[in-house]
């Protein structure tokens, strides 16, 4: 039965000439022998030792700000585990690993499967071009990187990022998802589908 781990690593982002301390999640999909790592950030060898014996089936980022991406080639190096990236955000990825592409590319509506359970990828452009959510049925949950977040949705005041874009994400593909269906983000606290829905005309109208 596939099972959910969440590791908190600490360090920078940086993006625009300013450079800010954050804490980010990274989350841990799979069972006791394969288990994928949605955004490998800032520590390869505290995640590594998260990972442990088992194979990992790929490192998914949820988008190409550094602070998601910075630990993924170490830890593809250690592991031999493909980047899936989704190929719009590769000018943000580029900023962070000008010698390097990652291994593959990610799309709406492509699946990964790991411990059993499917991964579904869906688009979900605003707080960068190529963000993506995962959404995995099996388990009721929402892997939402910056997209969406307890309070709202992700800042988009900064390159690449557009508030309507992020809007448009959120109501016609998140929403849409059963309301019990928790929300595990890139940084902080849980959510759920049905505690953040109500919100959505509050939002619109502070426009952030």
């Amino acid at each position: 039965m596939a099972k959910i781990e969440r590791l908190v690593t600490s360090g920078t982002f940086s993006l625009d000439g300013g450079v800010w301390e954050v804490d980010n999640n990274v989350w841990l999909v799979g069972d006791d022998t394969e288990v994928v790592v949605i955004d490998a950030a800032h520590d390869a060898d505290r995640i590594a030792a998260a990972v442990g014996g088992r194979r990992l089936v790929a490192i998914v980022c949820t988008h190409g700000h550094d602070d998601h991406i910075d630990a993924a080639p170490a830890l593809a190096d250690r592991t031999g585990a493909p980047i899936l990236l989704h190929p719009a955000d590769l000018p943000l990825w580029q900023m962070c690993h000008p010698q390097r592409v990652p291994t593959g590319e990610l799309a709406a509506g492509q699946q990964l499967t790991v411990a059993g359970v499917e991964l579904q990828v869906l688009h979900t452009p605003g707080h960068s071009p190529g963000a993506v959510c995962l959404y995995v049925p099996e388990l009721d949950v929402l892997f939402s990187g910056d997209t969406l977040f307890q309070g709202g949705p992700g800042a988009t005041g900064r390159s690449f990022s557009d508030f309507p874009t992020i809007v448009e994400s959120i109501r016609g593909q998140l929403l849409a998802l059963p309301p019990q269906t928790v929300v595990h983000t890139g940084h902080g606290a849980d959510t759920t589908i049905g505690q953040e829905a109500p919100d959505l005309q509050a939002w619109l109208d502070r426009g952030h």
